[in-house]
């Protein structure tokens, strides 16, 4: 690192900081603290869409995917990018109208209020986990630039995070990202590729000397790819981050359009990190952990002062994400719960203070949780098999299946809750199978709690679907 890629580094960082702190005089209410004011155009609502699904697991992960298995690495961000898609074409039609701020409002209105509850309590610990993916990221390129000790890297990166974060909330993270969004697509798609096959001798040179595995989409075997559909497509679409973002859209056209396109930035950006991972196959025949692969691309083939700008573009998809998911925790847990059981009289005021000390605890415990994994791609897993096995069936069947019940909405995330957590801890936490096991154990639940106990609250819900359709045809 010369002292020009230093300079440009911390000018970034320091950018950011400005940025979030003239946020604070924007987040003067809940709303603009969580949802931005609910008044984001199609190009701002975007790039920060796009910023908050591509995050250091897509960007370094990919890339080690690239590395090991070729083409067959775009199937991890693929999925991301197929869950925004199926949430924009299928979905936002039914969230959008319903003005809610988090998903466990929407559960709560369509079942009950222990519904809401425990939905909140999974939907936080999913995002909280995702934050924690992304700091051990940003300490994976802190420590490989600088050569800081790992603990060292992730407290100065979640550091700044947490900062601009708690200060002006959604505000914030939406200025912020929108310059992330920017740096990452320059950094990635004219700076990095280019290069990247530019160093190896192109893609001839690169078809010439990798093995055809390389260049097979299915490499990494079906299992694999079966496994990034249950955690990251279903999982996008009963997001609390995403959610909260889809909610600052002007309009239900921008969420639903924005939400495509990201979709296909999520496509081309699975391509690009995949292909700077076989190119490094080249230059790194050998490497002692693949989760480096990006950093040491970017150390060994760039220029200085374009070296500054990459990993000023890793640290942007690491730090939205990580925003975005930190918002979305603490907003779940002070919105949801504190709100509605200890604090109901609340004041506009205290409430925001109140979100942004949740947010401090729940950046530290994050920050805490990563330097204990230290594995990103094993911390996403762990997440994702969270929420899509207990989550996404009551969500969806609270949707389209008008005989669901309040009971069956509560004890169906309960019960696959449990049955996702018992799996993780006897199978490992990379197993597919938990999932499967959660989403089996969430229907079967669902329709016998359905079934065997129906009550007035089948009817409430059906009230809240209908509501729901009127809202969206008056929009």
């Amino acid at each position: 690192m010369s002292m020009l890629d230093t300079g440009v580094i911390l000018f970034y960082f320091l950018l950011l900081i400005i940025v979030g702190v003239l946020g604070v005089k924007r987040a003067k209410t809940v709303e603009d603290y969580a949802l931005a004011g609910r008044n984001l155009g199609l190009f701002v609502y975007l790039g920060c869409l796009s910023a908050v699904i591509l995050g250091g697991a897509s960007t370094i992960g990919t890339a080690k995917l690239g590395y090991q298995f070729g083409l067959s690495g775009i199937w991890f961000v693929f999925m991301i990018g197929l869950g925004i898609t199926v949430l924009g074409l299928f979905f936002i039609h039914q969230i959008y109208g319903a003005n809610v701020t988090t998903i466990s409002e929407l559960l709560g209105r369509r079942y009950n209020k222990e519904t809401r509850l425990i939905s909140a309590l999974v939907a936080a610990i999913y995002t909280m986990m995702v934050s924690v993916t992304q700091v051990i990221g940003m300490g994976t390129i802190i420590h490989a630039v600088l050569g800081w000790d790992m603990t060292v890297s992730m407290l100065v990166g979640g550091g700044i995070v947490l900062f601009y974060t708690i200060l002006g909330g959604m505000w914030s993270v939406t200025m912020t990202d929108i310059i992330q969004f920017i740096v990452m697509t320059v950094g990635i798609f004219f700076v990095m590729l280019p290069l990247s096959l530019s160093y190896v001798g192109g893609w001839k040179s690169l078809s010439e000397q990798l093995p055809a595995t390389h260049f097979d989409l299915t490499s990494m075997g079906w299992t694999n790819i079966f496994q990034y559909f249950l955690l990251y497509t279903l999982g996008m679409v009963v997001s609390q981050d995403i959610w909260q973002r889809v909610f600052t859209a002007r309009t239900t056209k921008i969420a639903r359009s924005g939400a495509v396109y990201a979709g296909l930035y999520s496509f081309a950006y699975a391509l690009a990190l995949s292909i700077i991972g076989m190119c490094a196959v080249i230059v790194f025949p050998t490497i002692n952990d693949p989760q480096n692969v990006f950093a040491k691309m970017s150390l060994t083939i760039l220029p200085h002062g374009l070296l500054g700008l990459i990993l000023a573009s890793v640290c942007s998809a690491l730090m939205s994400t990580a925003s975005g998911t930190l918002l979305a925790s603490s907003t779940l847990l002070s919105h949801d719960i504190l709100k509605q059981y200890w604090l109901k009289d609340i004041s506009d005021q205290k409430f925001v203070f109140l979100s942004r000390m949740i947010t401090l605890a729940i950046g530290v415990i994050a920050i805490t949780f990563a330097i204990w994994i230290q594995d990103v791609l094993v911390a996403l897993d762990v997440a994702y098999a969270i929420l899509s096995g207990a989550i996404f069936v009551p969500v969806v069947l609270g949707f389209f299946w008008k005989k669901a019940t309040a009971k069956a909405g509560f004890y169906s995330i309960i019960i696959s809750s449990l049955v996702v957590l018992v799996g993780l801890a006897v199978e490992g936490l990379s197993s597919t199978n938990p999932i499967m096991y959660g989403i089996a154990a969430s229907i079967v639940s669902m329709i016998i709690f359905s079934y065997l106990q129906p009550s007035s609250n089948m009817q409430k819900g059906n009230i809240v679907l209908e509501e729901w359709e009127d809202e969206q045809g008056a929009l």
